[in-house]
């Protein structure tokens, strides 16, 4: 996985400096940084005309798409879909209050998200029939990847990451619809995808191969340190005008000069784009616009304040400059591990003190505030904004539907029904998608699985979700074998 983190040059290059043995076996294999890269877009354009003719509502109106990945599971009762009239063991403690939607309402959580719903669609009728599919990784990597997979460890939760895994859907994206601007075509942040000693599991591009893997920018510190997005380190990006700019402007010149003395093998790969594809790939990192799209201490200080002085808050608004700066998928995943306390949504015990001091705080200040700035600046037309985790928590307080243990005011996994905001792109402005039953337990109207979630996705990137790709061992599979939710589009 390309990995945004800062390390000492070693390879300090001078312009006087003749051509060596070892800066020919470079050229071929200068890292991420040199012709690993310019291959990522050859093989990204190789692919771009693979696309069939598709159409209906949506369909093409996202140039990008920002997933906010609420890893761990949120309550949905107790902050989209609260119900009354229910017995205290479902109640929320959270009280209802109304939202910008007539007749619809949130708990006292999401006051500020309240007053933004007539921006989005809420879905509260995803759902999904778990077959195995009740921890956290296992959920998370059918989220990501459209698929479920077999072999679990004895743990109960799934082996580390593998190149035979299915693509994260960012990855299939970026491969199908690559970036016409010299810019990172996939950033994950500010953590990995994570249950336990289980790293990244559905975050990478699997058995398409490394080219198509996200850039992750992971900043130092644990998952309580709020000020980690202060510190970033993006010394890959941010080149040393005397180290690593010159040093890639030599290796260009090398090639230059290695194709001058070899022009029968410049002749063989003229269709193939070769000085096309390393420029663009030089582009990207010897220009300043990936770098630049970083720097979020140029942003006004009341408008980072409005999105929280946090890890999740300052995540969002890094996403938001991404996507003006050309980046195409951006996953913001919450950051905390899926299975853990303290500002975590697995919320097995301490629900209501967390979610009302720790969680719910971080997610209501953040989500909203970059809904507005996405909708004043214009970015929701073409970009697609997605929030949502593996699964919603049970309906009943206590009780244990995965094996963990719950206290009184906790709640367990629960894949049978939650919620989804979904915005931009084309999504209907203020709808409620779907029903939920009497106590959240499962839909009453419109159920929509993950699988189909992804599909949508797919869909308004003008991707037919069928579209047939081959795994390592040259199989043909689809995308995903769901079909978009057209309903969603207005």
């Amino acid at each position: 996985m390309f990995s945004i983190k800062g390390r000492p040059g070693k390879d300090l290059c001078d312009r006087q400096l003749g051509a060596t043995r070892r800066d020919v076996l470079r050229v071929g294999g200068s890292g991420m940084l040199g012709l690993s890269l310019g291959s990522l877009f050859e093989l990204q354009a190789a692919s771009a005309n693979s696309q069939l003719a598709h159409g209906g509502p949506g369909w093409g109106k996202a140039k990008s798409i920002i997933l906010v990945y609420l890893q761990g599971g949120p309550s949905h009762i107790d902050l989209w879909d609260p119900k009354e009239n229910v017995p205290d063991k479902v109640k929320s403690e959270f009280k209802s209050i109304d939202t910008v939607l007539p007749g619809e309402k949130v708990t006292e959580i999401l006051p500020n998200l309240a007053k933004v719903l007539d921006k989005t669609t809420l879905v509260r009728s995803m759902s999904y029939t778990p077959n195995g599919l009740f921890n956290h990784t296992a959920a998370i990597y059918q989220m990501m990847t459209g698929y479920t997979t077999d072999k679990v460890s004895p743990s109960g939760q799934l082996e580390p990451p593998s190149p035979k895994d299915f693509p994260n859907f960012g990855s299939n994206i970026i491969r199908m619809k690559p970036s016409d601007v010299p810019m990172l075509p996939f950033v994950m942040l500010p953590r990995p995808l994570q249950e336990s000693n289980v790293v990244g599991k559905g975050g990478t591009a699997g058995f398409l191969g490394k080219a198509f893997d996200p850039y992750t920018l992971y900043p130092d510190g644990d998952d309580l340190d709020m000020n980690k997005m202060n510190r970033i380190k993006v010394d890959d990006l941010k080149l040393r005008p005397e180290v690593y700019a010159s040093r890639l402007e030599r290796r260009a010149r090398l090639r230059d000069e290695l194709n001058s003395l070899m022009p029968e093998i410049d002749k063989a790969v003229a269709s193939t784009s070769l000085n096309e594809y390393y420029d663009r790939a030089l582009n990207l990192v010897v220009s300043g616009r990936a770098r630049d799209a970083f720097l979020i201490e140029q942003e006004d200080r009341n408008l980072r304040d409005q999105y929280g002085r946090n890890t999740f808050g300052q995540s969002l608004l890094l996403a938001r400059r991404l996507v003006e700066a050309g980046t195409r998928v951006v996953e913001v995943i919450w950051p905390k591990v899926a299975n853990s306390d303290n500002h975590s949504w697995d919320h097995h015990a301490g629900l209501n003190k967390r979610m009302k001091d720790q969680s719910g705080p971080m997610l209501d200040q953040g989500l909203s505030a970059f809904i507005n700035d996405m909708d004043d600046r214009g970015l929701l037309e073409e970009t697609l904004v997605v929030a949502v985790g593996e699964f919603g928590r049970s309906p009943q307080k206590g009780v244990s539907t995965s094996g963990n243990n719950n206290t009184a005011d906790g709640r367990d996994h629960w894949p049978y029904c939650y919620t989804a905001l979904l915005a931009g792109a084309g999504i209907q402005r203020g709808a409620i998608y779907g029903k939920s039953d009497k106590t959240a337990s499962a839909p009453l109207e419109d159920p929509v699985h993950p699988g189909e979630l992804l599909a949508t996705i797919y869909h308004a990137f003008g991707i037919d979700p069928e579209t047939i790709v081959y795994n390592h061992l040259n199989q043909p599979r689809e995308l995903v074998k769901a079909q978009a939710v057209s309903k969603l589009f207005a």
